[in-house]
């Protein structure tokens, strides 16, 4: 018989894209009560897994991002591209809808 074995999958980012997973949902606040799920909001806070090589201009420049694997970053409400890989929930954005990042 053929034998299967799990296949893990990575994904490198193209021009200026930025891998983030964001951080997980509160399911309870500071006081000890607990949220049901379909009330927690999505948090807009994130940690950076992969970058992009960047995107060049007109003239051939290449502009690298500023982010890097590791950084934890401010995200929009809304935007990105949700995906899967080796199913953990990422999203891909550009570095430009990144708010801010977090220093310490």
């Amino acid at each position: 018989m053929f034998a299967t074995r799990a296949l893990a999958r990575s994904l490198a980012p193209l021009g200026d894209r930025i891998l983030v997973r964001r951080a997980a949902k509160e399911v309870q606040t500071a006081g000890g009560i607990y949220l049901p799920s379909d009330k927690t909001k999505s948090p807009n806070e994130g940690e950076v897994v992969a970058v992009g090589p960047g995107i060049r201009d007109v003239s051939g420049n290449l502009h690298t991002p500023t982010l890097k694997a590791g950084d934890s970053v401010l995200l929009p409400e809304y935007g990105g591209s949700k995906i899967e890989v080796d199913g953990d929930e990422m999203y891909l954005y550009r570095e430009d809808d990144i708010l801010g990042k977090f220093s310490g």
